[in-house]
């Protein structure tokens, strides 16, 4: 008997948006890749006003959560830079100058260049951003939009990385066909953290 594959999830763009789908999709079961030409807005920023952080550089928050979505197997193709996404059958081919991706499931996380989701054919609003529900969920069925694509001026990690969250959520629920909360207790701690240590 054959084993069940686990859907894929490429995430395009490795600021807090693509970080924490990926992160969220990833922990739960997912097979998720990250493409991350590290242009994140992150490198210019220092964190006062993102909520639990009380001050952090940019870029140390950001290797902080490369490194968190490592240790849950997340596959990073750091500088491997998507060149187009298209659909194809039931899902999405991401195709870089090093190969082509197959996905069930895509996260354009890339800022405030909307050019991979106008090539994809995501609507787009009179503002000339990506059209995306409060599922972060585009006209594209699959494709995902977050951050400051979606956004016309209100631009923030927090945000982005709540955008982030969303989009995997309704990712996880599509898959398990209920609503799904990612919610850990205390005791998540030990099973989690145990078993990479283990790994490790």
């Amino acid at each position: 008997m054959s084993e069940e594959t686990a859907p894929t999830v490429c995430v395009v763009g490795g600021g807090p948006a693509g970080l924490s789908a990926a992160l969220f999709t990833q922990k739960n079961g997912l097979e998720t890749h990250v493409f991350d030409t590290d242009e994140t807005w992150m490198h210019k920023a220092h964190l006062f006003n993102y909520l639990g952080v009380g001050s952090d550089d940019g870029t140390a928050f950001i290797e902080t959560a490369r490194r968190q979505v490592e240790s849950f197997g997340v596959e990073r193709h750091q500088g491997e830079a998507v060149e187009s996404v298209d659909e194809s059958g039931d899902g999405f081919v991401v195709e870089t100058a090093d190969g082509a991706y197959d996905a069930d499931y895509v996260v354009l996380a890339t800022g405030a260049d909307r050019s991979l989701a106008e090539s994809l054919g995501c609507a787009m609003t009179d503002d000339g951003v990506v059209e995306a529900d409060l599922s972060m969920r585009t006209s594209v069925d699959g494709a995902y939009a977050t951050g400051a694509m979606v956004r016309a001026e209100e631009w923030q990690a927090i945000i982005a990385a709540g955008d982030g969250a969303a989009a995997a959520l309704d990712i996880l629920s599509t898959e398990k066909g209920e609503h799904f909360h990612d919610f850990d207790v205390p005791a998540d701690a030990d099973t989690v953290f145990g078993a990479m240590s283990d790994e490790a």
